[in-house]
C-alpha cells in the first residue's frame, strides 16, 4: 500500500465538543461499521480547529487502534469539512491511483486477515503507519481500476438507496401505528377507516386471551425458543449458540404458531420487555419464566401490531412493583399482566382492516429488505471477484 500513498498522517489529538454546524470532528466511533460511511447522528467539532487535519476528496482512514483497528473510511466532499482525530491515519493517494479502487480493497476478506494477524499485540491491538504500508495491493491499471471502483461505487449507491427506502418505511409504519390505536385515555384514534364512527373499548388482557399452561410433556417439540425484541421468537439454539438439553425441555411450555408470549426482560428501545407471536414455526417451547397467551376474542394480526406500539406500556408501568427490576426483569406479576387494559374497536371489521394495513408495510418492508440483501450478496461477489 506504501507505494500507492503520498504517505500517512496521524490525526488531531484534541477533544470534542459540542457541534457548532460547520466543523465535523471524525473520530472512530463515527465511522459506520457496516457501510464505512460517516455516521452523523451524534455530530462533534474539535476543540482545537487546525487545518492541518482537515480531510480533502480522496483521503482515506485507517483506524490504528482497539477493538475498531483495521476499520476504513473514504472522505468525499458531500461530508463537508471534517477534521480527523487522533486514533486514524489519513492516507492520500497517489495521482495514478484509483482512491475508490484502494479503499475498496480494505473491504476484501484477506485485508481483514491482514488486520487480524497484524494488529496482535501484547496488550491494546493496533496497527501503526509502517505496518499499514505493508498490507499487499493488486492493481491493474488506472483505466481498468476506475472501471471496477465504478461499478462497486454503483452497486453501493443502489445499497444506499435501498436502505434509505428501507428507513422510511419503517418510519412511515411507526407513525401509522401510532395514529391508527388509541392511548390509554383515548376513545377514537386520531386516524381512522371510513364508515367507522364508535368509541373504542376499553377491555382486559384476561377477557380477550387465555393463558397458556400446556407442557412440553411428551417431547412434542425438541426446538427451544427465545424472545428477541427485534426478530420475534426465534430458535434459541442459533440465537444464543448454546443446546438446551432435551430432558429440561419436557417442562417448557409448548407453543402452537399463533400463540403469544412476554419477556419481562427489558433492553435499549424495549424498557417494559417484549410481547411477540410465534410466527417462524409452527411449534415450539418455551421457558416457564415467559408469560404465554392465545387469543381467544380479539383479531390476531391487530393484537400482535398492538403490542409493536408502546400504547401498552403504561398499564405494564402501573402494574410493576415499585423499583421493579430484577436481574434485568421486570416486577410483574401473571395476574398483573393478565389484569392490563387494552383499547380496541369493538367492530371485528375494524380490526381486521386495521391489521391488513399493517401487514401491507410489513410485506412492503420485507420486500425492500430482500433487494437489500440481495444488492449486499452482489456487492460481496463482485468484490470476490474483480480483486485478487
Amino acid at each position: 500500500m506504501g507505494e500507492t500513498l503520498t504517505g500517512f498522517e496521524y490525526g488531531l489529538n484534541t477533544p470534542a465538543t459540542d457541534y457548532d454546524g460547520i466543523n465535523k470532528y471524525l473520530r472512530i466511533t463515527d465511522i459506520d461499521d457496516v457501510s464505512h460511511k460517516f455516521d452523523i447522528s451524534h455530530l462533534t467539532s474539535p476543540k482545537l480547529k487546525d487545518d492541518n487535519y482537515l480531510l480533502a476528496n480522496g483521503d482515506i482512514l485507517f483506524a490504528r487502534t482497539g477493538a475498531s483497528v483495521g476499520k476504513s473510511y473514504r472522505y468525499s466532499n458531500i461530508d463537508g469539512k471534517v477534521y480527523y482525530a487522533g486514533f486514524l491515519i489519513k492516507a492520500h493517494i497517489k495521482d495514478h491511483f484509483s482512491t475508490n479502487f484502494i479503499f475498496d480493497t480494505t473491504l476484501l476478506p484477506r485485508y481483514h486477515y491482514f488486520v487480524q494477524v497484524t494488529s496482535m499485540r501484547s496488550g491494546q491491538p493496533g496497527i501503526n503507519a509502517k505496518e499499514y504500508q505493508k498490507y499487499i495491493i493488486y492493481a491493474p491499471s488506472e483505466n481498468e481500476q476506475n472501471k471496477i471502483s465504478d461499478l462497486i461505487l454503483t452497486i453501493q449507491k443502489l445499497i444506499d438507496l435501498q436502505q434509505r427506502k428501507l428507513e422510511q418505511l419503517k418510519q412511515l409504519k411507526k407513525a401509522m401505528l401510532q395514529q391508527l390505536f388509541v392511548d390509554k385515555n383515548s376513545k377514537q384514534p386520531n386516524l381512522r377507516f371510513k364508515n367507522f364512527n364508535s368509541d373504542w373499548k376499553q377491555r382486559k388482557l384476561k377477557n380477550i386471551s387465555k393463558r397458556i399452561l400446556r407442557k412440553n410433556s411428551d417431547l412434542q417439540s425438541l426446538l427451544p425458543l427465545t424472545i428477541s425484541a427485534q426478530d420475534g421468537l426465534v430458535d434459541q439454539t442459533l440465537y444464543f449458540n448454546k443446546q438446551v438439553a432435551s430432558k429440561q425441555l419436557k417442562n417448557y411450555l409448548l407453543l402452537y404458531n399463533g400463540d403469544f408470549a412476554y419477556n419481562k426482560s427489558y433492553s435499549v428501545g424495549y424498557p417494559y420487555g417484549a410481547i411477540k407471536r410465534l410466527d417462524k414455526y409452527k411449534q415450539g417451547v418455551l421457558s416457564t419464566l415467559y408469560i404465554a397467551f392465545k387469543p381467544t376474542n380479539i383479531n390476531s394480526d391487530f393484537l400482535q401490531h398492538y403490542y409493536d406500539t408502546d400504547k401498552w406500556y403504561r398499564e405494564i408501568y402501573r402494574n410493576a412493583a415499585e423499583g421493579a427490576r430484577n436481574h434485568g426483569l421486570l416486577n410483574i406479576s401473571t395476574n398483573d399482566f393478565f389484569n392490563s387494559k387494552l383499547v380496541t374497536p369493538s367492530d371485528n371489521d375494524e380490526q381486521l382492516k386495521i391489521a391488513k394495513i399493517i401487514n401491507l408495510f410489513n410485506h412492503l418492508i420485507t420486500l425492500r429488505q430482500n433487494k437489500l440483501t440481495q444488492l449486499t450478496t452482489l456487492k460481496k461477489y463482485l468484490l470476490q471477484n474483480l480483486f485478487i
